[in-house]
């Protein structure tokens, strides 16, 4: 099994494999690849020729096989891209060619969001004799380091805590947070080279004062007033903050500061893995544990999970979204 970096820098290297087996559940990782082959494998007269693209609903195995058995003309090789691949019905018969390939076609199978079945021959085979990525989706806490290698990798770099408003505004989605990047590269060229909160809040439009974390801060601080002032926000803007990604990431919050209290070392290096904290934002970690007890963190979860239910209309509760975060936070702070 390959890696999405390796087949990336073989690829930028003009190393090209007969056959491509792009499966998982992040998108991105798998259009990415697959985008390369089509853009770069062929010069531009030669692909009219060359590049065959099908989908999987409209296609099967005979048709797919016929076009990679062809051979190129007047070029070294061509493409056949299947797309939604995962849809073949009769994606078995593709064990003979995919055995017995043609080493001037590069077929990439693109096959999303379904697991193949690797009991199946085919699959064994697949794995065998193709380039084969499992592309999965990066948990939450991932992210936001993965977005900062992907601005670097734009000669830019980006402040932890304007990577973290983006994961919070536009969730673990990379083709959205890589768009969104792109097109605010693109607003900064010839300015700055670093990218922080207030670029994000003026050209993507996430407010770096009514976010989840500066919810969290004030938490943290007992400011009553910043808090309430941040739930009216949340409360006039919904659908850019639910309250099960509210409750979601202050339930992460909390359980992180009663982690901090059962560590020993108590070094910074040792906090930020133990507890899974950026270095960034220890301090606002350590400072909130200071600030209460640990009986008074476990209290804090139960009202997160009391919320939840309640959010969820648990025992007929019909309260606005706005009404709930406002008695919530009440008994957080209380």
């Amino acid at each position: 099994m390959a890696s999405f970096e390796k087949i990336l820098s073989d690829l930028s290297n003009k190393q090209y494999q007969p056959i491509y087996f792009l499966s998982g559940d992040e998108s991105y990782f798998i259009d990415k690849i697959s985008g390369y082959i089509q853009d770069n494998a062929l010069g531009e007269a030669e692909k009219s020729f060359n590049q065959t693209v099908l989908y999987g609903k409209d296609t099967d195995a005979i048709t797919i096989t016929n076009a990679a058995k062809r051979f190129p003309m007047m070029a070294d090789k061509q493409v056949v891209i299947v797309k939604e691949a995962q849809e073949i019905k009769d994606f078995e018969n593709l064990i003979h060619y995919i055995e017995n390939p043609l080493k001037s076609t590069i077929l990439v199978l693109n096959y999303k969001h379904k697991k193949p079945d690797k009991r199946k021959k085919v699959f064994k085979s697949v794995q065998k004799h193709s380039v084969y990525l499992e592309a999965k989706k990066l948990y939450d806490d991932q992210v936001p380091g993965w977005i900062t290698k992907y601005v670097n990798s734009k000669g830019y770099s980006i402040e932890h805590k304007a990577a973290m408003l983006l994961v919070e505004f536009l969730g673990s989605e990379l083709s959205k947070i890589t768009n969104e990047i792109d097109k605010l590269i693109i607003l900064l060229e010839g300015s700055s080279k670093n990218i922080n909160s207030t670029h994000i809040e003026r050209n993507i439009g996430i407010s770096k004062d009514y976010n989840v974390f500066e919810l969290q801060n004030a938490l943290g601080e007992r400011d009553a007033l910043k808090a309430n002032r941040i739930i009216r926000y949340f409360a006039a803007n919904p659908k850019d903050h639910a309250m099960p990604q509210i409750i979601a990431s202050l339930y992460s919050y909390y359980s992180k500061i009663l982690i901090y209290y059962w560590i020993k070392d108590k070094s910074k290096e040792n906090l930020a893995s133990e507890m899974g904290v950026h270095p960034y934002f220890l301090k606002e970690y350590i400072k909130a544990a200071k600030s209460y007890s640990p009986n008074h963190m476990i209290k804090c979860i139960s009202v997160l999970r009391e919320y939840d239910l309640k959010s969820k209309g648990y025992k007929g509760v019909a309260i606005s979204q706005g009404d709930l975060l406002k008695e919530m936070i009440y008994k957080l702070l209380h």
